[in-house]
Order: structure tokens, then sequence, then C-alpha cells
């Protein structure tokens, strides 16, 4: 950094080329490029046939919206660089010196701020953020107090989707011999569901002191929970129908009035990986058999992206966390009414309200810290 002292006869002032360093060249390069397609979108949403092709033009004023926020931001930074370079150059005149002085620091003081918003802005979106997902969750070791844990964690994920205004659909349950759920698996819609729940895969371990233990001592039990994004059937991931194979069963159910009486359970497996799904939540076949094959492509789709990060991660790894259902990411204690989560080394003292769905502090701190990791790897590339 320059320094410039009163009593100086000469006063140093930097180049132009010296100023635009400040910022990282990686990112000066692709704001060049967004602020030159902007220009292009500009012009091409100004033909006047532009909307007879309506996806084309739908594409074009996405990407205009996308763009237009960050070039703002842009350009806003090059008005700083050019009071910047106006205050130096009034460095060499005493009479100026001191305003210039003020000018220059406030000037230095927006450019880094707005870098910092631009590092941000420019971070690669996960194209999965606003799809709805697939909440699975299952009993680990702990045997009935695991099924039971299991069944808190689906009301607490499911207490958070009603503070989002989220709906929960139940696709497939098997209920604990206590209660709870050996396995139950619900889908999620709303709005941004991907984007605040994607960080929630993997090993939660639950201690406390279950109300058989007769002794009072605090039992260590777990479950997984996987949170796969909704796939397009279309557009992500074929299915060949020579690669499954489906089985109908019937139902179990409470018996009753509306005891299944029909095959209308499914069953799905897919040859290739083993992969089995099952569905019998509702009492048609059909609406089973499509829950079953969206679950399906779903875990395949879950299945690419972590076969992907496991090879990104053989050269750097994440602070987040694989998502790997056996890497354990969060420990209740209920004794001491904390909550830890262990990828960011977050404890909250709070653990009434986040089993009641209160999970915003730590699904707002793993996204910050998954936003610093990308900060780092965009500075990395400078």
């Amino acid at each position: 950094m320059t320094t410039y002292r009163a009593n100086d006869a000469k006063v140093f002032t930097e180049s132009r080329s010296d100023r635009l360093k400040r910022m990282k060249p990686s990112l000066s390069i692709k704001l060049n490029q967004l602020a030159t397609r902007l220009e292009e979108l500009n012009a091409l949403l100004g033909e006047q046939d532009v909307t007879r092709d309506l996806d084309r033009y739908r594409a074009l004023t996405r990407e205009h919206a996308e763009i237009t926020p960050v070039v703002s931001l842009y350009r806003d930074w090059e008005r700083s660089e050019r009071d910047l370079a106006a205050a130096e150059e009034m460095l060499a005149d005493p009479e100026t010196r001191s305003f210039a002085d003020d000018e220059s620091k406030a000037a230095k003081s927006r450019m880094e701020e707005l870098e910092a918003r631009l590092q941000q802005a420019l971070l690669p979106r996960d194209p999965n953020d606003d799809r709805n997902v697939f909440l699975e969750i299952r009993a680990g070791t702990g045997g009935d107090e695991s099924a039971l844990f299991a069944g808190e964690l689906f009301r607490m994920y499911a207490r958070f989707a009603e503070r989002n205004k989220w709906q929960v659909e139940l696709i497939s349950e098997s209920p604990g011999d206590m209660g709870g759920y050996k396995e139950v698996i619900a889908r999620v819609l709303g709005a941004g569901v991907y984007s605040k729940l994607k960080f929630e895969s993997g090993g939660h371990r639950v201690q406390r002191v279950p109300e058989t233990e007769a002794q009072g001592r605090i039992h260590t039990s777990a479950c997984t929970v996987a949170i796969l994004a909704e796939a397009d059937p279309i557009a992500d991931i074929a299915i060949s129908p020579a690669e499954i194979r489906i089985d109908t069963f019937r139902a179990s159910g409470a018996g009753g009035q509306h005891v299944n009486k029909t095959d209308s359970a499914v069953r799905i497996t897919h040859i290739p990986t083993g992969l089995v799904v099952e569905c019998q939540d509702d009492r048609s076949q059909h609406r089973n058999r499509a829950q079953a094959m969206a679950v399906l492509a779903s875990r395949l789709l879950d299945r690419e992206r972590q076969e992907r990060q496991k090879k990104e991660a053989a050269t750097r790894k994440g602070l987040i966390g694989s998502g790997d259902r056996s890497e354990r990411i969060r420990t209740y204690n209920f004794p001491q009414g904390r909550v830890t989560d262990h990828r960011i080394n977050l404890t909250l003292y709070k653990i009434d309200a986040i089993m009641d769905g209160d999970l915003f502090e730590l699904t707002r701190a793993l996204a910050q810290e998954f936003q610093a990791e990308q900060l780092a790897a965009l500075g990395e590339e400078a």
C-alpha cells in the first residue's frame, strides 16, 4: 500500500495498472465477460421478433435478470476506481491533499466492499437449490431408541417445513416396535427446499437416557438422514425398463374397513446397482409405482453426485463434508440441552427449539461456511 507523508516534497501515486491489480485477475475476466454478455442480451431482447420463440425468450430474460445485478455492482466498482484515480491526482496539490486523502481512503474502502460482494455474486449456483427433495431417515445403532429418535427427527424436519410453508408428503414408512420409524421416506415440496436441507445428509447421533433405562444411564444411538434432490425423469437420468424389476404385493395396514385387499404396494429393484425402493402409502398401484420410480431416479442422481464429490475430494476436502451417509455430522445431547454440528464446530444450547423445527441458525451457518469455502476456492484461481 502506498503511504503519503504531509512533509514529503514528492508525492508518489499509483498507476492505473497498479490500481487494477487490486482486483483478482480471474474476477476481472469473469466480470468483463458478463458485461459483454449483458450488452448482447440487451440487443437480443430488443429484437422485434424476440417473443416468437417463447422458450428462448424466457431463457434470455432469466439470464438477463441473473447478470444485471452483478454487472451493476461491477459498474459501481469501476466508478469507485475512477474516483480513486481522481483523488490520487489531487494528492499532488498541497491545497487539496487533505481532502484528496480522505476521498482516496473512502474510494478504496468502497472498492474492497464491492469486490467482496462481487465475489459472492459470482459463486457457482447449485442447479438443484430450487428443487423439491426426498427426505429419507433410517434408524441405525440403538435398536428401539434409534427408531424413536428417527421419529423425532422426522417431526423436526416436518416442523421446519411448516415454518417454511413447505408441503410434506409421506411416501413410505416402516414403524418401529415401540414407536418412531425403522425407516421413513417423505417428499418435501416448496421454494428453495434443497438449498436449505442439502447439508442435513449424514449420521445424526443422540445421547440421552431412554425411558426404558431403569439405571438412568445415558445411551448413544444414531440415525442416518439422506436428502435427495428430486430428479427430473426426462432431463436428469434415464432408466431403462430392462434395468428394473417391478414386484407388487399387498400393503400392510391397520385393518378395518379400509384394509388393502389388492396388491397395490410396489417394489422396484434397479438391477445394475441393487437399489431397492418400496412404496405402499397410496391405495393406487399406479401412483405407488410413479412415486417409487421418482425415488429411484433421485437415488440414482444422488449416487452420481456422490461419486463426483468423491473425485473432487481427492484434490480438496470440503469443510461441510462429503454428505456420506456414514459420516457423523451432528450430535443431539439431551442431558446437556445442546446440539453440536461437528463439521463447523457449532454448538447451540437450544435443543428443544431445534427438535421443534427451529433449524434456521444451523442451516444458515452451514450455508455460510460452504460459501466461505467457495470464496476461498475462487481466490485460489487468481
